[in-house]
């Protein structure tokens, strides 16, 4: 019961649920890639189990050091002082052992991906680690936090292929964008204590509406480069239609986030998110159904 209370406590501590926002994309990569490649089922089962492990332990460890070293800053925070460092239901010293345990993980599970998904899993962690520290000294943090995140459609197809490729690299500037424009809005909620803390962010530094407005520049942009993405991809109607969609729900997020500014931000706003990488992933799958079912029906061995 002890065990199961604390995994429960150090997934909230990491936002587990939130792996939703990455984790699609990477499926995405990895559908495009397989179906370029020679691997057989198999193999493809085996590879994407240690793509999940690594997605899972990475992001974990990117998290738990969030966490750790933010806990002062959130302890002075009345909307983050509840957290579990600070509160002190998870110890600094245990945090720190969850982040090492996770950072391992991830770079045993990468080496057996192959060598290249090895060697670039070491400059990968010191990306996602340095996201936490660049409020501290710029305002860019957002768009470092994007592209630490956006690292997963190319880790996905760099684990099919060991090769890196124009489409998961669109892909993932997509990603970047999206995710930096989601941060931007996700941190005028804070920007009148980031401004007092003297913390680095687009609204503490340049106000609310000129982050709004860099916000939707942002966004624009990740449709621009996943259209890209589509195009080169020779993706069909239903994912460019499933882009339109997403386009409607990125003015709702916008929405929302006007509407309860100055407030906590609803569940329905980080929901908008998980959702916009779900849909995006299931239309690529519908548009590659059949050639995905023959792909895996000729890698069958009996």
């Amino acid at each position: 019961m002890n065990f199961l209370k604390n995994l429960v406590l150090y997934a909230k501590m990491v936002k587990f649920s939130h792996t939703l926002f990455a984790l699609p994309f990477a499926g995405i990569s990895f559908l495009l890639a397989y179906l370029e490649s020679t691997l057989d089922t198999g193999d493809l089962l085996r590879i994407g189990a240690l793509v999940l492990v690594c997605m899972v332990s990475a992001r974990s460890a990117a998290m738990g050091f969030n966490r750790y070293v933010d806990s002062e800053i959130d302890e002075k925070n009345p909307r983050t002082q509840n957290r579990e460092i600070p509160s002190g239901k998870i110890s600094k010293l245990s945090a720190l052992l969850f982040i090492g345990l996770s950072a391992f993980i991830f770079i045993f599970a990468s080496f057996f991906v192959n060598k290249l998904a090895f060697l670039l899993s070491f400059p990968a962690l010191f990306v996602l680690f340095l996201y936490s520290l660049t409020k501290r000294f710029t305002l860019f943090c957002h768009l470092v936090l994007g592209f630490a995140i956006s690292m997963a459609p190319l880790g996905a197809w760099i684990a099919i292929t060991e090769t890196i490729n124009i489409i998961p690299v669109l892909f993932s500037i997509g990603l970047l964008f999206h995710i930096s424009a989601f941060d931007v809005l996700y941190a005028i909620q804070d920007m009148d204590f980031d401004a007092k803390e003297k913390l680095h962010s687009i609204p503490a530094k340049l106000g609310e509406n000129k982050s709004r407005i860099i916000a939707i520049i942002l966004h624009t942009l990740s449709l621009v480069f996943f259209i890209l993405a589509g195009t080169n991809a020779e993706l069909g109607f239903m994912y460019f239609f499933i882009l339109s969609v997403i386009g409607i729900l990125i003015m709702y997020e916008h929405k929302i986030s006007f509407k309860y500014k100055g407030k906590d931000l609803p569940l329905i706003f980080f929901q908008i998110n998980s959702w916009i990488s779900v849909v995006l992933f299931l239309a690529i799958l519908f548009d590659k159904w059949n050639e995905f079912l023959l792909k895996i029906s000729s890698g069958i061995s009996f």
